[in-house]
């Protein structure tokens, strides 16, 4: 019997691995930088229950020996009603690498010849009054301006970069004085305890912060330094966690496993599990 043909895989671009599959790219607009560096602003729609915190990601790809590419992705919230959020994009082209010696590359994370690399990193304070200035730079000519541009980009990647070699370290108590009170810790353990209790519903910070009664801004602050990760990322890993467990149920299936969770489709579910565990949600099956 002749063979049947083969399905070509969907290539999945930085965006969609950013983002997810179900993300909707409202408007986009593309910045002219430099002739190494691309720069694009985007407004995206993202589902209720997936939206991500403030963050930022990094993709770099070898693409021939001693030759870089590298992409980063910042993403914040586009106002505190919508489920839009906003995404910058710049793209460091092989000639923008291709100004320093190999061997001063290779001495940092995360550049190596062999390996595509993706690193999450915090956006932090000093990022986002980067991002602020790109957005809303007013120089007077096409060229000072590009360099502007070009000199935030570059410092914008260097900081990304430090975020990645530094290891982010969980905040202590005075950073965030109102953990100062057992009563605003125990907010924070509140809104643990309705996360854990509510796999199959995960909860917006807007929702989470009515159901434990603290303000949003407190909430994200002082969840991160009490757990050392963001709203979201817990709710993904204790999903993930729960769903390696039904997955080596018997007569449990993949799209079992995704219902139980609360999961919109069984590809958003393979998503998500495949970003942080790095298999598919089948090979788990028991």
């Amino acid at each position: 019997m002749p063979k049947a043909p083969a399905i070509a895989k969907k290539h999945v671009t930085p965006l969609e691995r950013f983002l997810g599959d179900q993300a909707r790219i409202l408007h986009g607009s593309d910045v002219a930088v430099s002739n190494n560096i691309n720069m694009q602003w985007l407004e995206v729609w993202l589902p209720e229950n997936n939206q991500p915190e403030e963050q930022g990601r990094l993709y770099l790809y070898p693409i021939d020996e001693n030759r870089f590419c590298m992409q980063l992705f910042y993403l914040q919230q586009a106002d505190n009603t919508s489920q839009n959020v906003n995404i910058c994009s710049i793209q460091f082209l092989p000639d923008f690498f291709a100004q320093y010696p190999v061997e001063t590359l290779m001495a940092n994370l995360p550049f190596r010849f062999d390996q595509a690399t993706e690193q999450q990193f915090t956006v932090c304070g000093q990022s986002v009054i980067m991002l602020e200035q790109l957005r809303t730079d007013e120089s007077h000519t096409p060229f000072t301006k590009a360099l502007h541009l070009s000199h935030t980009a570059i410092s914008l990647l260097r900081r990304a970069l430090e975020c990645i070699a530094i290891p982010f370290m969980v905040c202590q108590v005075p950073a965030c004085r109102f953990l100062a009170y057992d009563s605003e810790r125990e907010k924070i353990h509140a809104a643990l305890a309705v996360i854990e209790q509510n796999i199959d519903q995960p909860h917006t910070i807007k929702e989470l912060s009515r159901k434990v009664a603290m303000n949003e801004c407190y909430l994200k602050k002082g969840f991160k330094a009490l757990t050392g990760k963001t709203i979201h990322e817990y709710q993904q890993e204790v999903r993930i966690n729960k769903a390696k467990e039904l997955l080596k149920t018997n007569g449990q299936t993949v799209t079992d496993v995704a219902n139980t969770l609360g999961y919109s489709s069984i590809s958003h579910f393979s998503t998500a599990f495949k970003r942080v565990t790095g298999m598919k949600p089948c090979e788990l099956l028991a």
